[in-house]
């Protein structure tokens, strides 16, 4: 719609407006009158308000009169009409305004959209430049995801051969833990936690004394009975003249005590006995003949039983060496004697020999014992590692020498043929003979002290430790007039130790499920194998009373061996080792039955001089 056509109806708009007030006008004028007349003819005189109100309704009917008479003239409507122009001059200089304001603003509009237009092209060209940035970065972003993809799926690889590394790292660490557990085990394995001798340890520390302290002084205590050295029948008496001043002074008196002291000594001297015998030669023979000499006698010089006992108990018995006993025995003598080494290396043939007869009757006896002690140890012959087989009993010892250990090594002695309960260290070649075998059950409290120390995390060992030294001391306290009875252990208190004994064993079990052991350290779980295993090996001293609960006996005895070997270093022939064994057979056991050892070792010697008499050749 135009702007004339809108001017145009507003003003058909006012003239209807301008023509609808003048007809109100008109019947407000009628209705005036009317009510003027009605109240003209019907109304009394007025009073002074009356004429008041009548004077201003006279007014305003004047004033309403001269209104429409100029409605009627027209006059009201040329000065409307002329007021109606000038509203209309001025509505047009408004609008003409208002077109100039429209113009100025179409064009303000028209150069901002031209503006906005070059803004937006603006815009869109940097945008653009901003998408393709954004389209470079999104191409560098996508290489770099490329890349970071594949160096992630190289990183991915690395970490796999790292981690695979690391594995083979954690596994190779955990075996170096475990060797170094092992070899920590093997440098603190003493004397006290292993088989290892306390000889083989030098650096070992002291053992302590666990006795009280009483606080005295040591030796022997004030009020305690003496116990003088023995008095002995004097060789040589010597009198000592009582000194002047006391036997010519009148003021001393003779008490008649005589006091004595006595020297001991011990004088080495040669006994030599000659014996002679005229010669016969036979005229027609030329025989030459004499008589019998004693004792077989046949050579010129014989050395007799106690020489070569004392020689002999010196180089086999108190291990000192060959050029040592030739020495000592020189000097005892003023270097009247010089054995030669050959004479003195020859003894323990000629002692073997002689106690042939000994031996077999031991062997026999042996076979009757109830109970015996057996062992093997290695030494060494010629640079060669062989074995000596030890069989004892409280009163009998043999040591057999023996090329190798096992079924090999037990022929020829009396474990072959041996019938009754045998003691051992868990030899398993022993099992095969003898009726009944208690193990040794010193060697399983030094391993479960090594496996307390190192396996501190387990407990079972601690309390199977404590238990075997328990049952150990119920055994020391039984009446020792009652062994042989055997029967007569209390078989409660047997049988409440053997059920502690498998709740231990139950104990490690789930321990050892809990926390497998070491390939590097298995001495705890083995032991914790045998001790269940041979329960009733380990424990058999507890129902019977001749049965020892330890192999020391044999141990002990096997020590003789060893340190003889500690003194040759080497043995040099399998047969002088055979013969060292047959030796010192008869002598421990001449010492278990508490004999003279030397007294028993010269009489055998004394025994036909003239069978032996010469160093092997």
């Amino acid at each position: 719609m135009s702007q004339t056509e809108v001017i145009n109806i507003d003003y058909r708009q006012l003239y209807e407006e301008q023509i609808a007030r003048n007809a109100t006008l008109e019947a407000l004028v009628s209705s005036l009158r009317k009510r003027l007349d009605a109240f003209l003819g019907k109304e009394p005189p007025m009073s002074n308000m009356r004429y008041e109100f009548m004077t201003n309704l006279q007014y305003k009917v004047k004033s309403l009169a001269s209104l429409v008479k100029g409605f009627e003239t027209g006059e009201k409507y040329e000065c409307m009409k002329e007021a109606f122009n000038k509203q209309l001059a001025e509505k047009d200089r408004e609008i003409r305004k208002l077109k100039a304001e429209l113009a100025d603003s179409n064009a303000r509009n028209i150069t901002m959209r031209e503006n906005w237009a070059q803004v937006f092209d603006d815009i869109e060209k940097a945008h653009g430049k901003e998408l393709d940035r954004k389209n470079r970065e999104t191409m560098a972003m996508e290489k770099r995801a490329l890349n970071a993809e594949r160096q992630r799926d190289d990183a991915k690889d690395k970490l796999l051969c790292k981690t695979r590394e690391l594995y083979g790292a954690l596994s190779e660490l955990d075996d170096e833990k475990g060797k170094i557990l092992k070899l920590k085990a093997q440098i603190n394995r003493d004397y006290e936690n292993s088989s290892k001798p306390s000889s083989m340890s030098p650096n070992r520390k002291k053992i302590t004394n666990n006795r009280e302290k009483s606080g005295k002084a040591p030796g022997g205590q004030i009020g305690h009975k003496h116990h003088p050295r023995k008095w002995r029948t004097p060789t040589t008496s010597i009198d000592i003249p009582a000194p002047k001043e006391y036997a010519d002074n009148p003021d001393y008196v003779k008490t008649g005590k005589i006091i004595s002291k006595q020297v001991v000594n011990v004088q080495v001297r040669l006994v030599v006995t000659e014996y002679s015998t005229p010669e016969f030669r036979n005229v027609h023979t030329g025989v030459r003949v004499s008589a019998e000499f004693p004792g077989g006698l046949v050579d010129d010089v014989t050395y007799g039983g106690s020489i070569k006992a004392l020689a002999f108990l010196l180089n086999n018995h108190c291990n000192v060496s060959i050029g040592k006993v030739s020495g000592i025995l020189s000097e005892l003598t003023d270097g009247e004697l010089n054995l030669s080494t050959g004479m003195i290396c020859g003894l323990s043939r000629q002692f073997s020999l002689k106690t042939e007869a000994e031996q077999k009757k031991a062997f026999a006896d042996m076979l009757l014992e109830p109970v015996i002690n057996v062992d093997f140890t290695s030494v060494r012959v010629n640079g060669k590692n062989k074995n000596v087989l030890v069989c004892a009993t409280p009163d009998i010892v043999l040591y057999f020498a023996k090329e190798h250990k096992g079924h090999e090594g037990v022929k020829g002695t009396p474990v072959e043929d041996y019938q009754n309960i045998m003691v051992h260290d868990h030899d398993v070649t022993f099992y095969n003979y003898g009726s009944n075998h208690q193990e040794c059950n010193d060697h399983p409290l030094r391993y479960l002290k090594g496996s307390m120390e190192n396996e501190p995390n387990l407990k079972w060992n601690l309390l199977m430790r404590d238990l075997l030294r328990e049952m150990i001391h119920f055994r020391k306290n039984l009446d020792p007039e009652d062994k042989r009875n055997p029967d007569e252990i209390d078989p409660g208190g047997v049988k409440a130790l053997e059920l502690r004994y498998d709740k231990i064993l139950e104990l490690a079990n789930e321990e050892y499920d809990n926390e497998p052991p070491s390939k590097y350290n298995m001495d705890g779980f083995n032991l914790y194998e045998r001790l269940r295993k041979y329960k009733a090996n380990h424990l058999l001293f507890l129902h019977d009373r001749r049965v020892p609960y330890s192999n020391s006996l044999a141990e002990r005895l096997l020590r003789v061996i060893k340190r003889k070997q500690h003194q040759v270093m080497c043995f040099r022939s399998f047969g002088g080792l055979d013969e060292l064994c047959n030796c010192l057979g008869t002598i421990e056991t001449q010492r278990s039955r508490g004999g003279n050892v030397y007294e028993g070792v010269r009489k055998l010697f004394d025994k036909h001089p003239n069978n032996t008499n010469k160093a092997p050749g």
